[in-house]
């Protein structure tokens, strides 16, 4: 496959790469761990198949839907159709066939369940120690003066500077803001386990 938007550049390769002495034909996606990349690197062909995926097992629930209880909806729903792809705006346990709205247990999004996640794992690195973790670390934040803008926390960390809005969104930059949010409102963290760190992210 060749990466680009251009189609000059399939027609600079076409016919040109081999294995041995068989002449390989170009690809317009390659499926990598079961996420599909076409060549201009965008995932239009796996969104549709994942929406495909998920619409199909959300139409199976519904036919069995008036045999189970709200929970066995739920838990269907989060084997079934939650992993292809986050569809709570579109599909919830009320359109599937539970009753009344006020009797539907509330869906998190997948932004949430990422964000509880991320401070589990960083709760482990930085908390408990855990080796493999080790590089996710990060040292205590910096004593300030406190402000009404200002948290904190002997619990917080350094957060790194970021000069472009891309460094932003990586993983040790968004969980020490996340960290240091969840100290100051939380429990102590040294103090909990993990599963209680989960606990109290979800709430």
């Amino acid at each position: 496959m060749v990466i680009s938007r251009s189609p000059a550049a399939t027609q600079a390769v076409e016919g040109r790469v081999m294995f041995g002495s068989v002449t390989l034909p170009l690809q317009d996606y390659v499926r990598i761990l079961g996420v599909d990349l076409d060549r201009g690197l965008r995932f239009d062909r796996h969104l549709k198949h994942a929406a495909h995926q998920a619409s199909l097992r959300v139409s199976a629930l519904r036919r069995v839907a008036n045999f189970l209880d709200k929970r066995g909806i739920m838990l269907l729903y989060k084997a079934q159709v939650r992993p292809y792809l986050d569809v709570q705006r579109c599909h919830t346990p009320a359109e599937i066939g539970q009753p009344p709205p006020h009797d539907i247990i509330p869906l998190d999004t997948l932004e949430h369940r990422r964000d509880v996640a991320a401070l589990v794992v960083f709760h482990k690195a930085q908390v408990q120690g855990v080796p493999h973790l080790a590089r996710l670390r990060l040292p205590p934040r910096e004593a300030v003066r406190d402000t009404r803008t200002v948290l904190s926390s002997h619990e917080q960390v350094g957060v790194p500077k970021s000069r472009a809005s891309q460094h932003q969104r990586t993983f040790t930059s968004r969980v020490s803001r996340l960290w240091n949010t969840f100290t100051a409102a939380g429990p102590t963290v040294r103090e909990i386990s993990t599963q209680q760190v989960k606990v109290a992210a979800h709430r």
